[in-house]
């Protein structure tokens, strides 16, 4: 049988991590590449035991690059410290990575559908669900581009595949916290726009983020998520705004 290893990046994630490891008892190995956390999380995750290990932050294509050169299973599942894995879903990887070998084809990776609670709720639309995240790598046939330093994108050397069973994501648990973690998104998209050669025009200022909250909202029935939807909505479409103003700030 191919082994599987679970792997969690963290920082300073005491309050998720027992939790989060707790569910990745099934696995065969349980690595942690902590980016020198000032709590208690680095012990946490050794009582759960999780082979750990330290490397300060670059960014998250090369944080979950080196973990890959860690793990010594044949495939690896990336979790976040505030994701969960059900027993459906650890079955479910269990079943696919066995009838892959045994297929010996050219399948490296897994696309898994994430569960996304927000405020509260699991939302459905709003291009919140299924938000299929490629997180089940074959090591040594998968890795991430460098140049994406978040919302990374992997290299596969074969197939994907999609699963069924959802990765469990307790999101955002309040406004605050979707707004500081958007505010670092649009300031890393931003850059990545300028390294790209991209400058801010005039119309971009209205049209982009008008573009992005009918996105959400109606072509991807947010509407249906009442409140949250609405305000998912409004807030996504605020932040392509302000994406768009540090561009144009980098750019002076």
């Amino acid at each position: 049988m191919a082994s599987i290893c679970v792997a969690v990046i963290t920082r300073n994630e005491e309050k998720n991590i027992a939790e989060c490891l707790a569910g990745a008892a099934w696995a065969d190995e349980i690595l942690v590449l902590d980016s020198l956390s000032t709590d208690g999380t680095v012990e946490l995750a050794r009582r759960q035991g999780a082979r750990v290990f330290q490397r300060a932050f670059t960014n998250f294509a090369e944080q979950r690059n080196a973990a890959l050169c860690l793990a010594r299973s044949d495939w690896v599942l990336f979790v976040d410290a505030d994701e969960r894995i059900s027993p459906a879903l650890a079955e479910e990887i269990r079943q696919q990575v066995e009838a892959t070998e045994q297929d010996q084809n050219l399948v490296c990776g897994f696309w898994v559908p994430r569960e996304n609670h927000i405020w509260g709720k699991v939302i459905r639309h709003a291009g919140w669900y299924p938000d299929y995240q490629l997180r089940l790598l074959r090591r040594g046939r998968a890795s991430y581009d460098p140049a994406r330093e978040v919302h990374e994108l992997v290299r596969l050397e074969g197939e994907g595949k999609y699963l069924s069973e959802p990765l469990i994501h307790y999101n955002y648990h309040s406004i605050r916290q979707f707004a500081t973690k958007q505010k670092l998104y649009s300031a890393i998209q931003a850059r990545s726009m300028l390294q790209a050669g991209i400058r801010p025009k005039p119309h971009n200022y209205v049209l982009q983020p008008l573009r992005e909250f009918w996105r959400r909202y109606v072509r991807l029935r947010g509407w249906q998520d009442g409140w949250r939807g609405l305000l998912l909505a409004v807030l996504m479409g605020y932040y392509t705004l302000d994406t768009y103003l540090t561009l144009r700030r980098l750019t002076r």
